[in-house]
């Protein structure tokens, strides 16, 4: 018989990236069959809510441990899970005591110092924990998703004022003095500076450079919005500052959702001020893509271009038919740029992140003929872990997608780096097999990665492989191929 259990540990606190781990380890514990761990503010309450617990009052100020379990005898067991967890979480790098850590940034700044904090709040209260870091003269990376945009402009114009930096909100990767942050990829220093409106696209260029054998000096993310009419490109200005100032960074490249035509036409006439060369891969209808781009690049730097790495036997299109085209992503720019690329050989596609209003997927996510899904936006995370970390709302679409008599092929991609699952195929391979397995539909993955990703970009993709999909290094190539094989052109 199912038990609930949940109580509130007053005054404990774990910032909220740890909270999503620490929720997901407690999950795979034998014998529970749901986990939440977390802060007990409005959002995360309604989550649990929503979940189906039962909840006793409680203030944000509150951590709230809710579980689902087979039975009574599990609950030793899955407590013991939650306690080891938090104090994994809480431990240093070096595996040291666990300290109590600060309780603001300001404090954690006067306490480290340093010249960036990393803001990881639910996004209601994200303004207030960066607005301190600028107040400290810190430049601020905001990982945090859902902040209203006049909270956006408003930082970003402090920020500009001050000589400061905001990256994001919703920035999921950097690379800064040697580091990847967020979602980044592990990457050999070197002479190309990025600065991306773009999570997903910055670790498409960031792979795609690491297996022509360029090194990346910084990796600056400053928001999908940023290119937006809403905020005028102000924190793509202060990167492109702050990389022309680098003297080891030879070439720039900006990369971005589509942009603002009026914003981005600002932005390209600032950068050629710059003593730095600065090449732009803005998508949008008729653009070049990411891969394109980068080959480009590659030529700016005289560096000879590759031949993209691809596993695994070429698919073939499924023997009992189907037309149309699913596309499942976990990156929100190369759902973009997929829509981009396929739409001029299949027409409308139907998705959550339409490139036009009247193709938005109602909230099933479900519709007869092409879709594509970005499982990482805003809408599919509020309260849910990204699905880079968390796999479970994809992995549910692909087997209803798997299984559409209608479905022609099916696109994924699987993004590594820092942050993400630690094996994604884990997960994803086993699925594809299964889907295979009911009706040998094709599977085609974009698997972006770096050789040095802790997740081994080759074990990744060898595995996917091996399940059945053809894997690709590069997302436009991923596309293409999808593309042919729901087309016909791959018969």
């Amino acid at each position: 018989m199912t038990v609930e259990h949940v109580e509130i540990r007053p005054g404990a606190y774990a910032d909220s990236v740890a909270l999503l781990q620490v929720s997901r380890d407690v999950a795979a514990t034998p014998g529970v069959t749901a986990a939440q761990v977390a802060m007990a503010t409005d959002l995360n309450l309604e989550v649990l809510q929503g979940m189906g617990f039962t909840l006793p009052a409680a203030s944000p100020n509150d951590m709230v441990v809710a579980l689902r379990l087979d039975d009574e005898s599990v609950l030793p067991a899955a407590l013991a899970a939650v306690d080891a967890a938090l104090a994994a979480a809480r431990k240093g790098s070096t595996g040291g005591e666990v300290t109590a850590p600060p309780r603001t940034t300001g404090s954690a700044l006067r306490r480290a110092g340093g010249g960036l904090a990393l803001v990881s709040v639910p996004g209601a209260s994200a303004l207030v924990e960066a607005m301190d870091a600028l107040d400290a003269g810190s430049d601020v990376m905001i990982f945090s998703d859902n902040v209203p945009v006049d909270q956006e402009l408003a930082m970003k114009r402090i920020a500009r004022d001050r000589g400061l930096l905001v990256m994001g909100p919703d920035c999921g990767t950097a690379v800064v003095g040697g580091l990847g942050l967020g979602f980044a990829n592990t990457v050999t220093p070197g002479r190309v500076g990025i600065v991306a409106a773009s999570g997903t696209g910055c670790q498409q260029i960031l792979a795609l450079l690491d297996a022509a054998g360029v090194g990346v000096a910084a990796a600056l993310g400053v928001g999908g919005r940023d290119l937006s009419s809403a905020i005028g490109g102000i924190s793509t200005t202060t990167a492109l500052d702050r990389l022309d100032a680098d003297p080891s960074v030879e070439h720039i490249v900006v990369v971005s959702k589509p942009p603002a035509p009026e914003v981005a036409a600002a932005v390209e006439e600032y950068a050629a001020t710059l003593g730095t060369p600065v090449r732009f891969a803005l998508l949008g209808a008729g653009q070049p893509d990411i891969t394109t781009q980068v080959e480009a690049l590659l030529g700016d730097l005289g560096v000879a271009v590759p031949e993209w790495p691809v596993w695994g036997t070429p698919a073939v299109p499924a023997p009992d038919g189907g037309s149309a085209l699913r596309g499942l992503f976990v990156g929100g720019t190369l759902c973009d740029e997929a829509m981009l690329l396929a739409a001029a050989s299949v027409g409308d596609i139907r998705s959550n992140i339409p490139l036009s209003p009247e193709l938005a997927l109602d909230a099933s996510l479900l519709s007869p003929g092409h879709l594509m899904i970005d499982f990482g936006d805003d809408g599919l995370t509020r309260g849910r872990a990204h699905p880079m970390i968390d796999p479970t709302l994809r992995l549910e679409h692909l087997t209803k997608v798997a299984a559409d008599p209608d479905t022609a092929v099916i696109l994924m991609d699987v993004v590594l780096g820092h942050g993400a699952q630690d094996d994604p195929a884990g997960d994803l391979a086993p699925a594809i097999a299964a889907a295979r397995a009911a009706r040998d539909v094709p599977v085609v993955v974009a698997c972006v990665g770096t050789s040095a990703d802790q997740q081994g970009l080759t074990r990744q993709a060898e595995a996917l492989a091996a399940a059945g999909a053809e894997v690709h290094l590069s997302n436009a190539a991923a596309t293409r191929r999808a593309v042919a094989l729901a087309t016909g052109g791959a018969r």
